[in-house]
C-alpha cells in the first residue's frame, strides 16, 4: 500500500495573521470662525420673542365695522385662514356684524357655523375661547333662525363642542362655553332645540350628559304646556325622571327643575280655582305619573313636586 506524501500534508509557507492597527482618536475640527462666540459689548442682544396675545372683548363693547360691505367682501377667506391670530381678529368682526349689521350675516350662517365648529376644535386656547364668545353672539342674534337655516349636522355638531368644552377642567373655557349654552337656551327655538339636548341627557360622558340636562331645563322652564306636549309631555316626564338618578348633582337638581316646571304647567292647564280642584289636580299629576314612570321613578317624582 503506497503511503501518502508528507509534502502535501504541510504547509510549504507560514501564514501569520495580521497585526492590529491602533486606533487613533481623530482629530475634532477646527471650529469655524462664525461658530467662535465673540463678547463684544458693541454687540446688540437678541430681540426678544414677541408674545401674541390675543384681547377678549365683551359683547357690548363691540363697535360697528367702518364699511361693512368691504368687511363681508373677505370676511369668509380671512376666517378659513391658516394664521390662527388673523381668525381671531375675524372672528371679532364676526360678531360685529352680527351685532351690528346682521342681515348680511343670514346668507352665510352655515358657513359661520361650520367655521366657529372648526375654530372650537383648535388646539390654542385664545382661538377656542374666541370661537365660543362667537357662537354666544350668533345665537344672541339668529336664535330663532339659526336651526332652520344651518344644516341640522352643522347645529348639532356645534352644540357638541358646546357642551364638551363646558366639560373640561380649563375653567376660562368652561365658564365661557356655559355662557354660551346659557345664551343659546333663551335665544334658540325651543321645541327644535330640546330634539336637539335629547340625545346628549344619554350622552357617555357624565359631564356632558349634565351640560345637556342643564340647558334641557333652562330651556323647559320657558316652555308652555302647549310646547310641552309638542315635545312630548310623557317623553319629557321620562328624560328628568332618569336624570335624578344622574351620577353628578347638577344632572340631578336640573332634573328636578324640569319636573317642577312640568308640574307647573300642568297644574295650569287645570285651571285650579280652590282647594277640591287641588286635590283633583294633585290626583290627575299622580296618575299620570304613575302610568308613565316605574313605581319607585313615580315616587319620586311625586316626592319633588310636594316639597
Amino acid at each position: 500500500m503506497a503511503l501518502r506524501s508528507l509534502d502535501n500534508a504541510l504547509r510549504t509557507t507560514v501564514e501569520q495573521r495580521p497585526k492590529k492597527v491602533p486606533k487613533v482618536a481623530a482629530t475634532p475640527p477646527a471650529a469655524k470662525s462664525s461658530d467662535v462666540r465673540t463678547n463684544n459689548e458693541n454687540t446688540p442682544p437678541p430681540a426678544p420673542p414677541v408674545d401674541q396675545s390675543v384681547e377678549y372683548v365683551a359683547s357690548e363693547d363691540l363697535k360697528p365695522p367702518a364699511d361693512p360691505d368691504t368687511r363681508m367682501e373677505v370676511l369668509l377667506d380671512e376666517l378659513s385662514s391658516k394664521d390662527w391670530m388673523q381668525v381671531c381678529e375675524a372672528l371679532n368682526d364676526l360678531r360685529r356684524m352680527a351685532l351690528h349689521h346682521s342681515s348680511l350675516l343670514v346668507p352665510i350662517l352655515g358657513n359661520v357655523t361650520e367655521v366657529i365648529v372648526r375654530a372650537m376644535k383648535s388646539p390654542r386656547s385664545a382661538l377656542c375661547k374666541t370661537s365660543i364668545m362667537a357662537s354666544a353672539d350668533i345665537f344672541h342674534c339668529f336664535g330663532h333662525l339659526l336651526l332652520f337655516t344651518t344644516e341640522k349636522n352643522s347645529f348639532g355638531q356645534l352644540l357638541l363642542q358646546l357642551l364638551l368644552k363646558a366639560s373640561q377642567d380649563k375653567r376660562f373655557l368652561c365658564d365661557e362655553a356655559e355662557k354660551a349654552l346659557e345664551k343659546m337656551a333663551v335665544s334658540v327655538s325651543p321645541l327644535p332645540l330640546l330634539k336637539e339636548l335629547q340625545s346628549y341627557v344619554h350622552h357617555a360622558n357624565h359631564r356632558v350628559r349634565a351640560k345637556a340636562a342643564v340647558a334641557m331645563s333652562k330651556c323647559v322652564s320657558k316652555m308652555g304646556i302647549e310646547v310641552m306636549k309638542g315635545f312630548g309631555l310623557t317623553t319629557l316626564l321620562q328624560v328628568a325622571a332618569e336624570l335624578l338618578s344622574d351620577r353628578l348633582p347638577e344632572a340631578r337638581e336640573a332634573a328636578r327643575s324640569i319636573i317642577n316646571s312640568i308640574y307647573r304647567e300642568f297644574s295650569n292647564g287645570s285651571n285650579i280655582k280652590d282647594d277640591d280642584e287641588s286635590v283633583a289636580a294633585a290626583e290627575s299629576w299622580q296618575n299620570f305619573c304613575a302610568s308613565n314612570l316605574p313605581p319607585i321613578a313615580a315616587q319620586s317624582v311625586a316626592k319633588i313636586v310636594s316639597l
